[in-house]
């Protein structure tokens, strides 16, 4: 697997995705060489993610990005490096570290100008929109859109890893909605992609997410899968604690 979740035969991207999917963020950025656009650029992309999974390490990836965007040439480089502008923002924002929602906003508007549609890095950009939509300016309809163009980006351009997000996010709008068959679909997309991938530190949230579309006994054998890999990997990502936490014995429940 490469950087990105996709087959390759480069023995550093190998390495890379080894340990992002493991959750070991600093270690995969630091085999990157930090004086070259594009890995300057995925070292950013790997510290930005460590802090939306593990609500840590800000000022490194604040650091990352600023080299990134000072090394970036070329539109599409630079809409790259406002992508991940915005996803940081974004991350702060949605863990409470900072209100950076306009910042969120004016980045990812900034890469929409800057990567022109039909590029492989649009897929991205309309999935971060459409995190953007669902949870900081809570519209699924506008949400929903993103997606479904991010789900289409990501299958034109072999990017499985992402269509793993798009099938999670989507199902995760239709369940809100009642529609249990088509969300239920949609994470088990997304579970067996991630599985197939080895992207473990993102197996757990398939799980759990899994588990809230289906029955018991089935339900609670995911959820306690999902509590084994959270463990297994210290507690990450960490806002899924709340999601794996059993209720108290004798507490009611909706």
């Amino acid at each position: 697997m490469s950087g990105n979740g996709t087959t390759g035969d480069d023995p550093l991207q190998t390495a890379v995705w080894r340990l992002r999917s493991r959750a070991c963020w600093a270690d995969a950025a630091a085999l990157l060489p930090a004086d070259r656009p594009g890995t300057a650029l995925q070292r950013a992309g790997l510290l930005v993610e460590r802090c939306l999974y593990t609500e840590r390490g800000w000022q490194d990836a604040e650091d990352a990005l600023r080299t990134a965007e000072a090394l970036a040439h070329g539109d599409e480089e630079r809409g790259a490096a406002a992508c991940e502008r915005g996803q940081l923002a974004y991350a702060a924002t949605l863990h409470g570290v900072r209100d950076r929602a306009d910042e969120a906003r004016a980045a990812l508007g900034r890469a929409a100008a800057l990567i022109p549609p039909g590029a492989a890095g649009r897929a991205l950009l309309d999935f971060r929109r459409g995190l953007l939509a669902e949870n900081l300016t809570r519209s699924p309809q506008a949400a929903r859109a993103a997606y479904r163009r991010a789900h289409a980006g990501a299958a034109a351009h072999g990017d499985p890893l992402l269509l793993s997000f798009t099938w999670r996010h989507l199902a995760g709008l239709a369940l809100r909605e009642g529609e249990v068959a088509e969300a239920r679909h949609g994470f088990t997309e997304s579970l067996r992609i991630r599985e197939e991938l080895g992207y473990l530190v993102g197996t757990a949230p398939a799980l759990a997410s899994l588990a809230d579309a289906e029955s018991e006994p089935e339900a609670s054998r995911l959820r306690e899968e999902a509590r084994r890999l959270f463990r297994l990997l210290g507690g990450v990502p960490t806002w899924l604690a709340r999601q794996l936490t059993p209720p108290a014995p004798g507490a009611a429940t909706a």
